[in-house]
């Protein structure tokens, strides 16, 4: 099927193969950097949340908190990539609250950008000297911005 410029692409209009290849990933930014992580892990975005501190836990674990009576640890995406710690204000965090393999986790980020439908092939392994073992892909969107792809198993296994 032809599609001018002007018309939009959706899911629909593909056939099941192309399909199967389309994921929603959520984009937000870090560092000035901008990442994605497939929206189907992502159970909700809060902000302002109080984060309670934990004594003796790795230095890139914010802390925890109580959502709705179920306790989430809270990991700084910054801190877990060797970046420096974000200077905001208390209680102005933004929080991805993430459910992989059962684990509820939330990750500190700096904004949500988005949702966006990328073809998963289109997605390249990162550079040779990407030494980040939680970027497992490397994407240009269509507004000629970088994506980095979030590992969200790497997620967990820190």
């Amino acid at each position: 099927m032809s599609k001018t410029n002007d018309q939009l692409l959706s899911v629909d209009d593909l056939d099941t193969e192309e399909a199967e290849t389309i994921k929603k990933f959520l984009t937000f930014i870090s560092d000035n950097l901008v990442f994605g992580i497939d929206a189907s892990y992502v159970t909700e975005i809060i902000i302002n949340h109080n984060v309670t501190f934990l004594p003796m836990v790795p230095y890139f674990i914010k802390g925890i908190i109580n959502l709705r009576g179920q306790t989430i640890a809270i990991i700084d995406i910054r801190l877990l990539m060797g970046k420096p710690e974000a200077e905001k204000p208390e209680g102005t965090n933004c929080i991805i609250v993430l459910n992989i393999n059962s684990v509820s986790i939330g990750i500190t980020v700096d904004s949500v950008s988005q949702v966006l439908d990328i073809n998963t092939n289109l997605i390249a392994p990162p550079t040779a000297n990407n030494n980040n073992e939680l970027i497992n892909g490397i994407i240009t969107l269509s507004d000629g911005t970088t994506m980095l792809s979030l590992d969200h198993e790497a997620l967990i296994k820190a």
